[in-house]
Order: C-alpha cells, then sequence, then structure tokens
C-alpha cells in the first residue's frame, strides 16, 4: 500500500522534513494538539477535531469533508484502535507532529502540519514505511561515479536534487529521471524500495550520468497542496523535468547533445510532452508509462486488487461508485467547478482537465525524438494493454523501440505469479536487464 487512494490529495500536505527539534514546551503543546485532532476525528467530533484548523484547513476539510474522511479511513483500514506518538519534525517555518495510529486493518502515520501560530495548516495519513537500510544491487560499482547536490530551477519552487556523474573528464550522456504519481522524493521511495536510485547508481556505474530530484509535491507540500487553483500535471510533473534538463545543459562534462529523459509511469505518460516541449532532448524513455486516460487506470487498479479475494459486497459498492466517478471525468461537460468529492481519487476537476490536454498518444507520434518504451509484463497498474496501444500509436515511427520483460511488476523488479500490492513491502532491485538495455539504447544516440 503506497497512500490510502481517497486520501492521495490530503497527504500532499506534509513538506519535506529535517531533523526534529528539541522537545521543549511549543513541541508539547503541538503534540497535544496533534493527539486531541485524531482522537476527535475518531469519535465523529468534528467540529473538535477542526477547532485549531488556519483558515485554509477551514476551507479545504470542512465538517462535511472531515465525515467523509473518517468514512474513508473506515472503509480502508477501520476503526482506530489507538494511537501513538512518533516524532516531530522541523520543515522551513513549518512544526510537523508525527503520530502512528493503529486501525483494525493498518497502522498509519498520521502527519500533522502547524504553522508560526500553532494552527493546523496541514493533515496526512500516509503508510507506516519500515525503515530499512538501501543495500546497492550487485549491478553497482559505487567507485565509478560520484554524487553532488544539485538545485532544480529557482525562486519558490527550487527543488533539490542529487546529479551522480561517472568518475573522468566526460563529456558523459545524461538522463534526467521523472516520477510517477504522488509526492515522491528523488528515489521514488515505495514502500522498502528505491527504484530511482536503483536506476542512477546503475546507470552511472556504466557511463552514463543521472539527475534526479525531490518532486514538487514532496518539497513543496503545504504550498502546492494549498494553492487557491490547484496546480495541473504540468505544474505537478512537467515543468520541473524540463528545469532539469536545462539545468545539465549548462553543467560541466555534461554532453549538452546528448541528455535524455527517463519517465516512470505518470512520469513516462508525460514523456512525450516533456519531449514536444523541448525538441533538443535527444531521446525519451518510458517505463511503464500509461496510454491510456488515468480515470480508467484507476477502475482498473481496484477491479484488480479487490479481484484478488474477492470482490466483497462493500468492494463492489466502492467500485460502482468508482465507475461513476471515471463517467465524470469522461463527460464533456466537466468542469472546474465539478466537486473533487464526485471525481476519482479525490482529485479536482482542474487536474484531470489538464490530463486532457496531455495525452500520449496524440502527442507522441508527432515529435522527432527517438525513444525506447519499456513495460514490465506482471504491472497491474499500467499493464500490457497500455504497452500493445503505445505499439499502435508509433507503428509509422522507424525511431522507436519496444521491450517487455515478463517477470517484471511496476517498478521493474522482478517477481512470480500474480502481481500483489503486497509485493512492494519486499525488498528489490530494478533488473539488471532494465539497466543494460538503457545504458545500450542510450550509447548507441
Amino acid at each position: 500500500m503506497r497512500l490510502v487512494p481517497a486520501l492521495m490529495a490530503l497527504a500532499m500536505a506534509a513538506p519535506l522534513t529535517t531533523a526534529a527539534p528539541p522537545d521543549d514546551m511549543k513541541q508539547a503543546m503541538l503534540k497535544a494538539k496533534a493527539a486531541a485532532l485524531i482522537e476527535a476525528l475518531s469519535k465523529d467530533k468534528y467540529e473538535e477535531a477542526g477547532k485549531d484548523f488556519d483558515a485554509a484547513m477551514k476551507k479545504a476539510l470542512p465538517v462535511d469533508k472531515l465525515k467523509t474522511l473518517r468514512k474513508d479511513l473506515d472503509k480502508k483500514v477501520g476503526a482506530l484502535k489507538k494511537q501513538s506518538f512518533l516524532r516531530t519534525e522541523k520543515a522551513g517555518k513549518y512544526d510537523i507532529v508525527m503520530i502512528a495510529c493503529q486501525f483494525d486493518k493498518a497502522t498509519l502515520h498520521a502527519r500533522v502540519v502547524f504553522d508560526k501560530d500553532g494552527k493546523i495548516t496541514g493533515l496526512g495519513f500516509l503508510p507506516a514505511t519500515p525503515s530499512v537500510n538501501y543495500k546497492a544491487p550487485d549491478y553497482v560499482k559505487r567507485e565509478a561515479f560520484r554524487e553532488v547536490d544539485a538545485k532544480i530551477g529557482s525562486g519558490e519552487w527550487e527543488l533539490p536534487g542529487t546529479l551522480s556523474i561517472p568518475v573522468g573528464d566526460g563529456p558523459f550522456p545524461a538522463v534526467v529521471l521523472v516520477h510517477g504519481s504522488g509526492p515522491q522524493d528523488r528515489d521514488e521511495t515505495i514502500l522498502v524500495n528505491k527504484p530511482f536510485r536503483d536506476l542512477a547508481w546503475g546507470l552511472s556505474s556504466r557511463g552514463v550520468a543521472v539527475l534526479r530530484y525531490d518532486k514538487r509535491t514532496k518539497a513543496h507540500a503545504t504550498k502546492f497542496a494549498s494553492k487557491k487553483d490547484f496546480p495541473s500535471v504540468k505544474e505537478e510533473v512537467i515543468d520541473d523535468a524540463v528545469a532539469a534538463v536545462e539545468l545539465l545543459r549548462k553543467t560541466k562534462g555534461i554532453d549538452a547533445k546528448r541528455i535524455f529523459v527517463l519517465g516512470h509511469s505518470l512520469g513516462g505518460t508525460m514523456a512525450p510532452r516533456i519531449g514536444q516541449l523541448d525538441p533538443r532532448i535527444a531521446g525519451l524513455i518510458i517505463l511503464a508509462g500509461a496510454s491510456r486516460p488515468l480515470e480508467d487506470l484507476v477502475l482498473d487498479q481496484f477491479t484488480y486488487i479487490y479481484s484478488l479475494e474477492g470482490p466483497t459486497d462493500e468492494q463492489k459498492a466502492e467500485l460502482g461508485k468508482i465507475k461513476k466517478q471515471v463517467a465524470r471525468v469522461k463527460d464533456p461537460k466537466l468542469s472546474a467547478d465539478t466537486p473533487a468529492e464526485d471525481l476519482p481519487l479525490g482529485a479536482p476537476a482542474v487536474y484531470w482537465l489538464s490530463l486532457r490536454e496531455t495525452r500520449p498518444t496524440d502527442i507522441a507520434p508527432k515529435i522527432k525524438q527517438p525513444m525506447l518504451i519499456l513495460q514490465g509484463e506482471r504491472d497491474y497498474q499500467v499493464t500490457m494493454d497500455d504497452f500493445r496501444l503505445w505499439k499502435k500509436a508509433m507503428e509509422s515511427r522507424q525511431n522507436v523501440e519496444f521491450k517487455s520483460y515478463p517477470k517484471l511488476n511496476h517498478l521493474f523488479m522482478e517477481g512470480e505469479g500474480k502481481a500483489k500490492p503486497a509485493e512492494y513491502s519486499k525488498v528489490g532491485h530494478v533488473s539488471v536487464a532494465v539497466i543494460d538495455d538503457i545504458v545500450a539504447w542510450v550509447k548507441k544516440r
């Protein structure tokens, strides 16, 4: 499990964190407020739960939406059994209190964000990710490359990143990694796995520089989520990828004519649009990029997951609700005023409208850059149906290569049998075959 789907937007409201400050009286007060919020929410005391909200949170989470949040929690993880304080953190001018919430079906970490006046300005529920020390896969040669800090973009949306660059004089070909959906860090950390670190270190061990960065919804989560006009996919994904490419062009040791974009999942879906905006990009690498509309994938994913052990009557009802939400997204009359609760994942209408403008199979056939499209055959999130649609859309293109891998899942990690969400809880690494195929393709260009 990554994020409780219905709570994805709320989880964006938790900023990038640093080491916890001393537990002084202020922190004790914030801990008490956070605990009171969780307790009140669990007992259906919605007015009490929101009493310390700032103006933006009162607008974002009025009583009716707090009730919906409580119902979503009940459906996904059951009733709250107990809560326990984890830690406090600091993120710029914000203080964050982390609370472990043990529900009937799972443990989630509540992230309660406070402004300088002690008002609650963000609330998120995230999976309780186990702490695992990263162990590099065998294909990594750590002595073959070095890493330096990087800053992508400038001003209020500047992002922290890491450039992995091979040892030597260069100039080296380079790849920008573009994340999937959600508030991803530069390693695209998903439970115990770090596929972007695998890719970066694997490619750099073989002579290809790699730039990766924290996504805007991670590094500037509170600001991003509180924007009056909810950001589009352009602001979430595309703008920062274009800025990362431009940074590499100005970086010593990088071959400015051989800069590639590698997009995974949503990043792969947006790769053609990124290439369209910057025709000087040398090529596009798409890993499990959806060729179908996102709303169709949402319905397919829930249908698949519920089919593994059901579906139960409750799950059937949930699927009926999702089908109605998907129909609203597809309605030509969809407008920015359509309530978010009537749409999949609780994402607002402006976000779904922005996806209409970036359909990859409309854009990809018209651009000139070479492409490498890779797909795991065990992937249930982006499936072989998407892979076949890519092939059909690109049948007139001579400079596009395709490859699928029978044993790989959505993270391009090996497994057996039917893929399940629990698979992401097992430590794995991006397949060496994928690393080698990407390197060989890049070095031919």
